[in-house]
């Protein structure tokens, strides 16, 4: 029989390392196995596929889009056939409102709330993986997968938009046509706009996920109080109080429509929602410090 090693108690704390637990990229290849990782990039594929499928081959598709998609009009989805850079900004403003807010609160709502639900939660702290290296390690993997579902959805929209309607450069409703170059910046610039925009629902949903053991719960629960924000914002007798609505500045990547460039609005819109994301981030970090994870 060979002789077996075994290390001592000294030994072993001497090998613990805090870096070498849970790191980045192991939480990240967790997450991305999973499979609502894998429905959530498929949806984001699927929605400019059936759009164009709609468009082409639709009842109304011999009257130019029908519905007013792609029907010429001088706005947004009367100029979505008009070429792929269109048709992709036509695909972001479509998915901001609902689909891409659902997937920031599924991928930073679901990520800390399933842990605790399938209770391997305290074998992960057990291990020991420091409190806040779990938190940061599950913040930091979900933001990657909320910007690279967009990502996907921008390059999707693309190379499908450029298929079925061609490359012409990106029309503006307010300021004409602009140059490949031009259309390459404001489309850059409306799409990181948008991602900057989907913290205020992350956040919302990191919260809920380090309060409760209930994935849908999280998730759900941070949907219902940004719809509940938007329609708080769509009430005109609040006046200038809805200035204070982290919602009222979503729509402010319009301004990168213009002639020029107007970036008042996006940059409070931006400002606003990152401050929201930390506030909400260190609460979430407070309540998981003091969270007794094995009840």
């Amino acid at each position: 029989m060979s002789d077996v090693t075994i290390p001592s108690g000294e030994a072993q704390r001497a090998t613990y390392s805090r870096r070498d637990t849970l790191t980045v990229s192991t939480e990240f290849i967790r997450q991305v196995r999973r499979k609502r990782t894998l429905i959530a990039f498929l949806l984001v594929i699927a929605l400019p596929l059936i759009v164009v499928a709609a468009v082409k081959f639709g009842p109304s598709a011999s009257g130019g889009g029908g519905g007013g998609f792609g029907d010429g009009d001088l706005d947004l989805v009367g100029l979505a056939t008009n070429g792929a850079w269109n048709f992709t900004l036509t695909m972001l403003f479509f998915a901001s409102g609902f689909l891409l807010t659902i997937l920031a609160a599924m991928f930073l709502g679901d990520t800390v709330a399933s842990e605790a639900n399938w209770s391997t939660m305290r074998y992960l702290l057990a291990a020991p993986v420091p409190r806040r290296r779990f938190l940061r390690a599950k913040m930091i993997v979900g933001l990657i997968l909320t910007v690279l579902v967009m990502l996907t959805l921008v390059l999707a929209s693309f190379i499908i938009g450029w298929i079925a309607f061609g490359s012409a450069a990106l029309s503006s409703p307010i300021s004409g046509t602009f140059t490949t170059g031009e259309s390459a910046q404001r489309l850059a610039i409306i799409a990181g706009y948008m991602a900057v925009q989907l913290l205020i629902p992350a956040g919302i949903a990191f919260v809920l996920s380090v309060s409760t053991d209930v994935p849908l719960g999280a998730v759900g629960g941070a949907v219902v109080l940004v719809i509940v924000l938007n329609i708080l914002d769509a009430i005109e007798p609040l006046g200038d109080l809805r200035r204070l609505l982290p919602t009222d500045y979503g729509g402010s990547w319009s301004d990168a429509l213009g002639t020029v460039i107007v970036w008042d609005d996006m940059a409070l819109g931006a400002g606003y929602a990152i401050v929201f994301f930390a506030i909400l981030a260190g609460v979430a970090v407070l309540r998981f410090d003091r969270k007794n994870i094995l009840s």
